[in-house]
């Protein structure tokens, strides 16, 4: 098809038609209303969120590959994380989910929000597609004028985000880097892609 040809929504759901980008458990939703109740944090917990008990039901529309993460996530106690996706060039931190509900876009910084930016900040920073002063943009946004990072919920909410589910439930700061405008390139690009991320990649790592 081409690497640019491709709709947003190509290869995106899984086999069973779930998509793993939208499955964990919404946390965010029971951390706000308790804020807006004045329970947290002597009642309800800000951090390390326990799961809610519909989602572990065997009947829940949860993947096999997101339960997986899950478990490997409970087992080993990360404190740093990135998840890769392709179609566009920015980095995005949490929260990924609008605190006002009916809004498509809301700013919603975490209590975290200096050391979420500066994470994304590293990120862009070195990477050479973003950094680059010819970089054109991948579709409408124009990211540039953010330092090609973005609050998630800003750009679009998603409800169920690894990103902010490892933040709430174990504690683990995770950015969303978007690598490249080409959602699916050719074999003989990926080279220049690695390029591109390499030493964004280590020294994001570094960061831990």
């Amino acid at each position: 098809q081409g690497s640019e040809l491709a709709g947003w929504a190509m290869g995106r759901w899984t086999y069973e038609g779930i998509d793993l980008n939208h499955n964990f458990a919404d946390l965010n939703t029971a951390l706000w209303d308790a804020e807006d109740n004045e329970l947290v944090p002597h009642q309800f917990p800000n951090h390390y969120i326990p799961i809610p008990e519909y989602y572990t039901f065997a009947n829940a529309t949860v993947a096999p590959e997101t339960r997986a993460v899950i478990a490997w996530m409970q087992r080993y106690p990360f404190v740093l994380s990135a998840n890769l996706h392709g179609g566009e060039l920015v980095v995005t931190y949490p929260f990924d989910m609008t605190r006002t509900y009916w809004k498509a876009q809301e700013l919603t910084p975490t209590p975290d929000d200096g050391v979420f930016r500066w994470l994304a900040t590293v990120y862009a920073t070195a990477n050479l597609a973003m950094a680059s002063g010819e970089r054109r943009r991948c579709h409408y946004d124009d990211f540039t004028r953010y330092g090609n990072i973005i609050n998630g919920a800003n750009w679009h909410t998603v409800a169920g985000s690894m990103n902010d589910f490892s933040y709430l439930h174990t504690n683990c700061f995770e950015i969303t880097v978007e690598l490249s405008c080409d959602k699916f390139p050719h074999a003989s690009e990926l080279p220049e892609e690695w390029e591109n991320n390499q030493e964004s990649l280590l020294l994001f790592m570094e960061q831990v």
